[in-house]
């Protein structure tokens, strides 16, 4: 019954937040695991300073270099959909996803942030979404990068505009995709003053600024460092979100959605990606202190690994009547 759902986290906002292409890679590969490492610890020690805690682990993926979508949906309905024809299965069943149960309870407003969405996306519905903001519906004005509509700092932005700033709300539970880590990672935003972010125009400059593709691709050893800065970029806009516009109801769940392309990857076979819970309350983590996760925003090498497929059940456990 709705009323048995989530019992743990009512009165919460909850944001499942896709850090596109962010795999283990980007952590254990020593040419990366330097400033990726410092990047952590830094957005650790940030949201530390503001009161949050977090714990991390990895996440296998069904996926790896492309198929986000596949990856999304393994997440969200705890099955492993690892192909097309699996995703147009789940899509046209009455699977719950994690999203549908957090509707369920009638407690919640559920929304995506979905900047790579530049079409129709029928699939909205199925992932129980109240309302769908895309690429044309974020407010932005600025350019495009490469494959990337919109910069993870103004998706962000946006949602607190549009949805998380919002006085008297119901609290919300939100789908938000962060795209600007998609391939070729070039050329790629830089962080500005959340305060300058304005309509977006800001990004023609900085993409000016920025590095060619077809260059950038002609070495694989740039291609590698691009996709390290675009992580980066992923992870400051992230943490200082949440350093700037976080609450005590504040429940943040980031992962990667797979690993990048063998360029970058360079031999790893690996599908793991990793993923995070961020909280203020101590409740909220104390809920899932069974699962054993690292302290902090860094998996340790020998944090848990579960298929992704195993975390909505595990979540909906952890969080409702029995959980804690």
């Amino acid at each position: 019954p709705p009323d048995q759902l989530l019992t743990g986290l009512r009165g919460k906002d909850v944001l499942f937040t896709f850090i596109e292409s962010y795999g283990r890679v980007a952590i254990d590969d020593p040419a990366m695991a330097p400033q990726i490492d410092a990047t952590l610890k830094e957005g650790t020690n940030t949201l530390k300073a503001a009161g949050f805690q977090s714990r991390s682990a990895w996440l296998k993926s069904p996926v790896t270099g492309a198929g986000s979508w596949l990856a999304h949906s393994t997440f969200l309905s705890g099955l492993w959909i690892k192909n097309q024809q699996r995703y147009r299965s789940l899509t046209t069943s009455d699977r719950a996803t994690l999203g549908s149960y957090f509707r369920k309870t009638d407690a919640w407003r559920t929304v995506g942030v979905v900047p790579g969405v530049r079409r129709a996306w029928p699939e909205g519905k199925f992932f129980a979404l109240d309302h769908i903001y895309d690429s044309e519906h974020l407010g932005y004005h600025g350019p495009y990068f490469s494959w990337t509509p919109v910069p993870d700092q103004f998706s962000l932005e946006a949602f607190q505009r549009l949805e998380h700033g919002k006085k008297n709300r119901d609290p919300i539970m939100a789908e938000i995709i962060l795209a600007s880590s998609h391939n070729p990672w070039s050329p790629i935003a830089r962080m500005v003053d959340w305060n300058d972010l304005g309509d977006g125009s800001v990004f023609h400059q900085i993409k000016k600024e920025g590095t060619d593709p077809k260059e950038v691709w002609q070495d694989p050893e740039r291609v590698r460092t691009e996709y390290r800065r675009a992580i980066e970029y992923s992870l400051h806009s992230l943490t200082e979100w949440v350093q700037r516009y976080g609450t005590d109801d504040t429940v943040l769940v980031f992962l990667g959605d797979h690993q990048p392309v063998p360029t970058v990857t360079a031999g790893s076979t690996s599908k793991d990606v990793p993923v995070t819970v961020v909280a203020r309350d101590p409740k909220v983590l104390d809920r899932i202190a069974d699962w054993h996760w690292t302290d902090g925003l860094k998996p340790a090498e020998n944090a848990p690994t579960w298929g992704m497929d195993r975390f909505r059940d595990r979540f909906m456990t952890a969080y409702g009547p029995q959980g804690g």
